[in-house]
């Protein structure tokens, strides 16, 4: 990378980032979204909870409460625009004791105030037609009939794939070191070369604050906030129907149960503050945590059923609200920091608000009408697809009927098709996030080799090249013999 010269570039390709990218690539103005990882989606974005938050639990009048809200609304209405997973499942919080009724109550008053819509308590009766397996002591429950799960990969890559499609250039395996102020902008440097923009987005996850720090006289702090979530094989699908939150109370927030859109139940998460930004190692502790306390609000929860844990990081900042707008004493130099959750819901409001913010500092105009294309053609999905479409596919393309990945149903075509779109996959993880490969009961033990053979094939790359997640984590060391 040479010494590069944009109107914006966005630090961060996670989910906000992306939607930033997405949302200013209608403007007529020179993008790039650079990121420290190998792909998009390698931070917060990848590890998470995978839901679509109703809004009830955001403290109203904060931004964060408000971008939820518009976020969510937003989500459901881009999820055919860009063809990523969602499904309206809803949302309960489980209310075990009479006594607590009034903060269940409250709950849903604040979610009124927050303007979500449709929210009721549901009774005993009404709560086991809707959760068979909720427990016995369960009284009622609130409904968020918004609620929902989506495929946090998905949309990652929708929107960079979109935002791609639209003329926004992404730079990967590029950590920024430093930021200085020029006449005419921002220099950036990364560790592939020197960059320079006239407006520089700080979406830099739990990292955020120390981009901040380089470049303002007031400090912020982010705390990493470990979750530690147990994942559960597809053959406990439909043990939950909904996304199942336990209601806080004097023994904790609890851990929610819910399905996912790839037909697994995932439990979790935890919370505890580490001190390491990198630190995504789970624990017995945690584990044996999000096992006990699943129990509160679902009986049964088959936990012999799981087949992987994980831990992800949430950009916590004490205040509890999300971070948007220039930053004093910075011109040109814009936050979209401590992006915790709700920010997975909220993100595509997100992007508007910052897309919004650089287009009135740098007067940009939209592009000509028909030039920024808002659709995006997705993966297929062979899970999802009839017998009968499967075969017209192989008809088109006998690739489509190798089956490569036999725990998730994914075809050598699929495979192929991810290593040369618009954001290509470059690694096994990379393959993974567009596809679904690996992420099954056998987590890659049969189909690995496989995918390697692919890439080595399609991108010409010898067998010590490929990696797992980029530079640093090659599967081989060399050739037998060598």
């Amino acid at each position: 990378m040479g010494e590069e010269r944009y109107d914006v570039v966005i630090i961060g390709a996670g989910v906000s980032g992306c939607a930033v990218a997405r949302e200013l690539a209608r403007y007529d103005a020179r993008v790039c979204v650079v990121e420290r990882a190998d792909d998009v989606c390698c931070g917060t974005s990848k590890a998470n909870s995978a839901i679509v938050h109703a809004g009830f639990d955001a403290q109203p009048g904060t931004l964060m409460a408000k971008l939820n809200v518009e976020g969510n609304r937003l989500l459901h209405e881009m999820a055919s625009e860009l063809n990523f997973a969602l499904v309206p499942c809803g949302s309960l919080v489980v209310c075990n004791d009479e006594e607590a009724r009034p903060a269940l109550e409250a709950l849903r008053e604040r979610g009124v105030t927050n303007g979500v819509e449709g929210l009721r308590i549901v009774e005993r009766e009404e709560l086991r037609e809707m959760e068979p397996n909720v427990v016995d002591e369960a009284v009622c429950a609130l409904w968020a009939p918004t609620g929902a799960i989506v495929d946090p990969f998905g949309l990652n890559v929708a929107l960079a794939e979109n935002a791609a499609t639209n003329g926004v250039d992404f730079v990967f395996n590029a950590e920024v070191t430093g930021l200085a102020r020029d006449d005419e902008g921002w220099t950036i440097l990364t560790t592939a070369g020197e960059m320079h923009s006239r407006v520089v987005v700080n979406a830099a996850g739990v990292y955020a604050d120390e981009l901040h720090n380089m470049v303002a006289n007031d400090r912020m702090r982010i705390v990493a906030r470990k979750g530690e979530y147990l994942l559960l094989d597809t053959t406990a699908f439909g043990h939950v129907r909904h996304t199942v939150f336990m209601l806080p109370t004097k023994m904790g927030k609890g851990v929610l149960v819910s399905p996912t859109v790839h037909g697994n139940v995932i439990v979790g998460p935890t919370a505890t503050d580490v001190e390491n930004k990198e630190g995504v190692d789970t624990t017995s502790a945690g584990l044996a945590e999000v096992a006990s306390k699943c129990a509160l609000t679902v009986r049964d929860v088959p936990l012999g059923e799981v087949i992987t844990s994980f831990a992800g990081l949430r950009a916590h900042d004490e205040r509890h609200d999300f971070f948007i707008g220039e930053v004093p004493g910075a011109p040109g130099f814009v936050d979209c920091a401590a992006i915790e959750s709700p920010g997975l819901t909220s993100c595509p409001a997100i992007g508007r608000m910052v897309a919004g913010i650089v287009r009135d500092m740098l007067g940009l105009a939209e592009k000509p009408a028909g030039a920024f294309t808002s659709t995006r053609p997705g993966v297929v999905n062979l899970v999802m697809t009839s017998l009968e479409d499967w075969n017209k596919l192989v008809a088109e393309d006998p690739a489509y009927g190798h089956v490569v990945c036999r725990c998730c149903r994914v075809s050598e075509a699929q495979i192929v098709d991810v290593l040369h779109r618009p954001v290509p996959a470059r690694s096994i993880d990379a393959i993974k996030r567009r596809t679904g490969c690996t992420m099954g009961r056998c987590q890659g033990g049969f189909c690995t080799p496989k995918i390697m053979a692919i890439m080595e094939r399609e991108l010409g790359m010898a067998p010590e090249e490929v990696t797992k997640s980029g530079p640093g984590s090659e599967l081989l060391v060399s050739k037998d013999g060598e």
